[in-house]
């Protein structure tokens, strides 16, 4: 099957989503994450737009890349301008970029009420502004702005637009779905009369509106499209770019496209949450291919199923993308989910004992708690239930102390006293807030003996009231998300105290770090 080409402006449209902003080292290091996974073209920005994106296309020349071209994008010339003295033209060219990106005018309505010209002068601009770059030595693509509205309403000049690039030197004009709200089946027949009206090839911008941009991508390609232009995860302005995540894994194992580099497929979901933490943005859990929960199963029934073959409900192999499956334990598991779960320590043999799991599983629910997103409270539960459990340090006692002034300023102390094998530690920190102050002491009191806790560290806390007819007194659950150098685990803690809840989350947190080192080194 021929190739499709990726073309990735996370570092410019997806800085465009609200609460988006990558700093210059971040867009440096994207562009090699970018390049490592084997995309072919990175937009670093519009290099006149502001210092840190003309700081960045000076640095990332010094990138060792090994695949990927660096775009910069900007406009066609200044109406009644010649494009030698048109300072953003100068400013692409000054970016010393193997390609530029120019963005025009398509839409009829747009060029006489935006621009403020003639439909005249804007082929002209196009052409000027294409032409001149390419007789500097760059590779041009043209991004036909608002193209499928401009086709709309005036289906002839959108065309000449796109004719104007092409002649002028483009190798690929872009058809920008810029509202986002055009129809998969109408991509596709537009693509096809774009095709047969230039001789240059065709590419697609969507933006999700409709939650249709990977649709109207995929309909795109099928239409005649070599170049797919969009964002990781589909992060930009008000409802985002195309995913691109979606749309390459679609077009390799659906379409059986080539795209990336060979074999860097299996790197997308660690592609995927590296943006998402550059980015200081939480993960999609149902994103499709790389999510945390594309291949989990939590029924009964479907992890029975799962449990013989995997095929009968997962459409590919998650290894296939780099993500894994998950057999999540709840209230609706039934034995095979705990066989699963359980299959490492070697007791699957004892029915008795799946059925205690079970059950406890099914009160602690009934109590509040959810396994969904605590897997290493859920190891630990079934350690304690098979006898394997041994505590790495008990609690003798903790106090949390929050004293406020006139003024609303707050300070939290707290002190904790543990006993760890026939010695007990009195520890007190100093925290933002309880939870932070309990952290600190009970680290102080535990380092000492397992220096590797110090590896660890709190990513996430969230807390939920699971009775709200209770009203203040109702309970409340923790969930605590840990991570060290290699492994993301969640813990959970119920009780009407959100400190206690908090409590009984973060010990386990600790003590899943201690088991989990404890059986790596054998």
């Amino acid at each position: 099957m021929s190739r499709v080409f990726i073309y990735d402006t996370t570092l410019r449209d997806g800085s465009q989503g609200e609460g988006v902003n990558f700093s210059l080292q971040d867009k440096l290091l994207l562009t090699r994450r970018l390049d490592e996974l084997g995309v072919d073209y990175v937009e670093g920005g519009y290099p006149l737009s502001n210092p840190k994106d003309f700081e960045y296309f000076r640095a990332v020349r010094d990138l060792p890349l090994k695949h990927a071209k660096v775009c910069a994008f900007g406009m066609t010339r200044r109406k009644h301008s010649p494009p030698e003295t048109d300072t953003c033209l100068k400013a692409l060219l000054d970016a010393q970029t193997p390609v530029v990106t120019i963005v025009g005018k398509t839409w009829d309505f747009h060029v006489t009420n935006v621009l403020g010209t003639t439909l005249d002068e804007n082929l002209k601009m196009i052409a000027d502004s294409v032409g001149y770059c390419r007789s500097q030595g760059r590779e041009v693509f043209y991004d036909a702005e608002h193209f499928f509205d401009g086709y709309r309403a005036n289906p002839d000049y959108a065309l000449q637009t796109l004719k104007a690039a092409a002649d002028a030197g483009a190798s690929v004009a872009i058809l920008c779905d810029t509202n986002g709200g055009t129809m998969p089946e109408r991509v596709n027949e537009v693509v096809q009369a774009a095709r047969a009206a230039v001789p240059c090839e065709i590419g697609i911008h969507c933006h999700n509106d409709c939650e249709l941009a990977v649709a109207n991508s995929l309909a795109a390609v099928r239409g005649g499209a070599t170049q797919v232009q969009g964002t990781m995860n589909g992060i930009g302005e008000r409802c985002g770019n195309v995913d691109l995540v979606s749309v390459i894994a679609n077009l390799a194992l659906k379409y059986g496209y080539e795209v990336l580099r060979p074999d860097s497929l299996g790197r997308l979901t660690e592609a995927s949450r590296y943006v998402y933490e550059l980015a200081n943005m939480n993960f999609r859990p149902g994103q499709p291919f790389v999510g945390q929960s594309a291949f989990a199963h939590k029924g009964g029934m479907h992890t029975h199923a799962v449990a013989k073959d995997p095929t009968t409900y997962e459409h590919i192999r998650p290894e296939q993308v780099g993500n894994e499956r998950r057999i999540l334990v709840s209230e609706l598991s039934g034995q095979s989910t705990i066989l699963t779960k359980t299959t490492k320590y070697q007791v699957s043999h004892d029915k008795a004992l799946m059925g205690k799991i079970l059950n406890t599983v099914q009160d602690l629910e009934n109590a509040g708690y959810e396994f969904e997103a605590a897997e290493a409270s859920f190891d630990i539960l079934v350690k304690k239930a098979a006898g394997l459990y041994k505590p790495w340090f008990e609690r003798v006692a903790y106090r949390a102390n929050i004293e406020a002034g006139a003024d609303g300023a707050a300070t939290t102390e707290a002190s904790v006293k543990v006993r760890v094998g026939g010695s007990v530690e009195h520890t007190v920190s100093e925290g933002d807030g309880p939870v932070n102050a309990l952290d600190g002491a009970l680290r102080k009191a535990l380092v000492p003996f397992f220096p590797r806790l110090e590896e660890m560290k709190l990513a996430d806390y969230k807390v939920r009231v699971v009775n709200a007819r209770e009203g203040t007194a109702a309970r409340v659950r923790v969930v605590i998300e840990s991570r060290d150098a290699t492994d993301v685990w969640g813990t959970v803690g119920v009780s009407e105290n959100i400190v206690e809840a908090s409590w009984l989350a973060l010990v386990d947190a600790l003590e899943y770090k201690l088991f989990k080192d404890e059986e790596a080194r054998g």
